[in-house]
């Protein structure tokens, strides 16, 4: 079979066949059909990991989400990242009539038709998500979240053209345009990393003849590191978070503090107590408007106002966690939110009015009003020392 999308290797006395696929693309998902059905191999690699792999078979569904959970564990951001990335390849999907992964689904389901093994070779996402968000920096997270953001509730006009056009050899930089990124950090992590995971599993997979199926930006990077020594532990590595960022929020505590004592000491109290004045109402102010542009509860966005002056003091809890739970206790998520999580992350609309995104977008908008509320209120405090 010849198909530019098709690469054959060898490496110690195995057949390596690798197909290129675009994630919701029909005709990768006959192509697979086709690869396994004519080779009949002993083994088939798929792109997945055990999530990825429960997600599409709808073995483990968004039902299953606990939103107190999420918030406590402060996995806000990585849960939205997720839905984010699902809206977009939902909306692709449903425009072609294709299920997100179906190739993989295809891959399996002919594998276990002819008898043969198959292995998830890639590395689990949450390890991905988080290696990818923890080596970036506070302006790459923005862009990243912004990008994703857009890309996903964006009505430009996408052809069929376009997602073949994720098979050819330029696929790694148009999927970093979709969600309009150029950073390093989102390559190390979400390509270079995998493309080494990918290899060594393909490589050390069982049997003497292998179809390995992946996306075609992985097909490269895969072909060069198959053999060589990969250490696994070292790319499933979460890294720690930043001392430096915990540093710098309790410097700005410090800071903040310490101005209205210098205002008390050098300009009496009652410039002390102008500072304190603005402080709560800048703070309050714009986490009080980020709680109302998602559309909380008013309890919640008077949760919001009160605690982002506080919690702006103590980096060990944020005003958007407070403004979560306040709005989960208060309009506690439905079963009905569960089952149509799927079909809401596709609009913004849906967003918005599903009680679930609505809580984890509550969280982002309020933690950035209070954190621009900071640094709006430092220059106005600073008016009062003489």
């Amino acid at each position: 079979m010849n198909d530019q999308n098709i690469h054959r290797l060898t490496h110690n006395g195995k057949e390596i066949i690798l197909v290129g696929t675009a994630h919701v693309s029909r005709k990768s998902s006959e192509l697979v059909d086709q690869v396994i059905a004519a080779e009949k191999p002993d083994t088939v690699c798929v792109e997945l990991c055990k999530s990825r792999f429960e997600s599409i078979k709808q073995k483990k569904d968004w039902q299953e989400t606990d939103i107190i959970k999420v918030i406590r564990g402060k996995q806000v951001l990585l849960l939205l990242s997720q839905l984010l990335m699902a809206s977009f390849q939902k909306k692709i999907a449903e425009k072609f009539g294709v299920i997100p992964g179906e190739e993989m689904l295809r891959a399996m389901d002919k594998a276990e038709e002819i008898g043969a093994d198959i292995v998830l070779a890639d590395r689990e996402i949450r390890v991905t998500l988080l290696r990818t968000w923890r080596m970036m920096g506070m302006w790459g997270k923005i862009k990243l979240l912004s990008g994703v953001l857009l890309s996903s509730f964006s009505h430009k006009d996408i052809t069929e053209e376009d997602i073949e056009k994720l098979k050819q050899g330029d696929a790694l930089e148009l999927a970093l345009e979709t969600f309009g990124q150029k950073l390093p950090e989102i390559k190390t992590t979400l390509i270079d990393e995998r493309d080494k995971y990918l290899a060594h599993k393909i490589g050390h997979a069982p049997g003497s003849r292998i179809v390995a199926v992946v996306g075609a930006g992985h097909i490269p990077g895969t072909i060069k590191n198959i053999g060589k020594n990969v250490d696994l532990s070292d790319t499933n590595r979460i890294p720690p978070k930043s001392r430096w960022g915990r540093i710098f929020t309790w410097l700005i505590s410090a800071a903040v503090i310490g101005l209205i004592v210098a205002g008390f000491l050098h300009s009496g109290s009652e410039a002390s107590l102008n500072m304190i004045k603005w402080w709560m109402i800048a703070n309050g102010a714009l986490a009080g408007l980020g709680a109302i542009v998602v559309l909380a509860h008013p309890v919640t966005i008077a949760a919001s106002i009160i605690s982002a002056p506080i919690t702006s003091l103590n980096p060990m809890i944020a005003a958007g966690w407070v403004a979560g739970m306040t709005e989960a206790i208060l309009r506690k998520p439905r079963v009905k939110d569960f089952m149509n999580l799927r079909d809401d992350i596709a609009t913004m609309r849906g967003f918005r009015h599903n009680k679930i995104t609505r809580i984890l977008l509550l969280v982002v908008f309020v933690n950035l009003g209070s954190s621009i509320g900071t640094f709006v209120a430092i220059p106005m405090m600073m008016r009062y020392l003489h």
